[in-house]
């Protein structure tokens, strides 16, 4: 199949689904999206398996695999949703939290890599640098769940910045984290580099500091541009062109694709927005980026309930991702506790931080293409099965009672 043939076909089912949620199920939009393609997935294959002879399911996971989510979401999907997420975080909002943001974005990544790998090595056997791979895949919160469930907790703006902030920039941190990994523990891999600790250690700091250097200097240049015009399509244009571009140029020079997105989108949605842009571009740029995120949102939760169809359902593989399920909140907790136990003697933190930060730190999109990114081997089929259910819970069951249980606990005055 075609490129455009493929993206028509999600485009069409997006919606399809979309409208099936909005009539019978009533649930937010994406995780709506994710409900009815995974139901709808695990219909087909239950039907396979009563009336065999059809081929249903293998026909589906052929066109699943020229899909190829990893390279979707990886090539071009992310860097227009770290783009988009991060043009509603001001610079100011984020300054106030930036300690709190950059231990849980770093030593909260490294914790949770840490026990979530460990303790897969536990109950699966595998060997532990194999397993780390899999703690730095799974530890990582995705943006895009994490962002589209914060417009309906309703949370105090300190918080809300903690908890966007920090999905932001981990996302791109634990990429690195994983390509680290992964490298140490497939040095035969597709092209992972040296597996050496020297190795790993200029590889973060060329991916991290050099996405961020991009970022910066991308965003620079073009609010350079957008300051001296006063045309609001072209603008947009050049903000679409700061995303796409920026990215592709971050995969070249081997930096950092997601961080880059992050550090311009931040850079344009402050600075831009503030000294760059009339009245009239700011509606436009935000309408535009909105409505990017949302389409770009639907597609992408109806890969995750399609990559049913990618996932080897092994029984001990699926009771290994549902002990997971308990491991990478486990991980989690400690991921957000201890940056908290950390910076606590500085600043005041209120009692509902840390639970609310805990069951938020929503898995998503990001964890499963990296799963399958991963090199063939034996491993491959046990960690993405873990991965996927890990996701689906994450998404389903965190997604849709996060906002719940922020309201009940959201209720002391905000402290900056």
């Amino acid at each position: 199949m075609t490129v455009l043939q493929i993206a028509s076909i999600l485009i069409v089912l997006a919606g399809l689904f979309g409208a099936i949620n909005y009539f019978f199920l009533r649930l937010p939009a994406a995780i709506g999206i994710l409900v009815v393609a995974l139901l709808a997935s695990l219909a087909i294959l239950g039907f396979d398996a009563v009336v065999p002879g059809y081929d249903i399911v293998q026909n589906i996971r052929i066109v699943v695999e020229e899909i190829e989510f990893s390279d979707t979401l990886l090539g071009w999907m992310l860097g227009l949703l770290l783009f988009a997420g991060a043009l509603h975080v001001k610079l100011s909002e984020l300054r106030q939290q930036a300690w709190t943001v950059a231990l849980m974005a770093t030593l909260g990544i490294a914790i949770s890599t840490a026990i979530a790998g460990f303790g897969f090595a536990m109950i699966t056997g595998i060997p532990i640098l194999v397993a780390l791979v899999f703690g730095a895949l799974i530890s990582p919160t995705d943006p895009v769940a994490v962002l589209g469930v914060l417009r309906e907790a309703n949370l105090r703006k300190s918080l809300e910045t903690q908890i966007a902030g920090e999905s932001l920039f981990n996302d791109g941190v634990g990429y690195v984290v994983f390509l680290l990994l992964v490298g140490l523990a497939f040095p035969h891999g597709d092209s992972h580099g040296d597996a050496t600790v020297m190795a790993a250690v200029e590889l973060f700091g060329k991916e991290a500091f050099g996405g961020a250097l991009l970022g910066g200097t991308l965003g620079w240049l073009t609010f350079q541009l957008m300051k001296r015009i006063d045309d609001y399509p072209l603008e947009v244009l050049l903000s679409l062109g700061l995303a796409f571009g920026g990215y592709e140029l971050a995969v070249y020079l081997h930096v950092s694709g997601p961080i880059m997105a992050v550090v311009a989108g931040l850079f344009i949605g402050d600075v831009g927005m503030k000294h760059g842009m009339s009245e009239l571009t700011r509606t436009y740029l935000n309408g535009f980026w909105e409505l990017i995120d949302e389409i770009l949102n639907a597609v992408l939760f109806l890969l995750i309930g399609i990559e049913v169809f990618a996932v080897a359902f092994q029984m001990d593989y699926f009771v290994a991702g549902v002990i997971s399920i308990a491991l990478s909140l486990v991980a989690r907790l400690a991921a957000v506790s201890i940056p908290v136990l950390i910076i606590r003697p500085f600043r005041k933190y209120q009692t509902d931080v840390v639970p609310i930060m805990t069951w938020g730190g929503i898995k998503g999109g990001i964890s499963v293409a990296l799963a399958l990114s991963l090199p063939d081997s034996e491993y491959k089929p046990l960690i993405l099965t873990a991965t996927y259910v890990v996701v689906v819970f994450s998404i389903i069951v965190q997604g849709l009672t996060i906002a719940p249980l922020a309201r009940k606990l959201n209720r002391e005055p905000d402290l900056l």
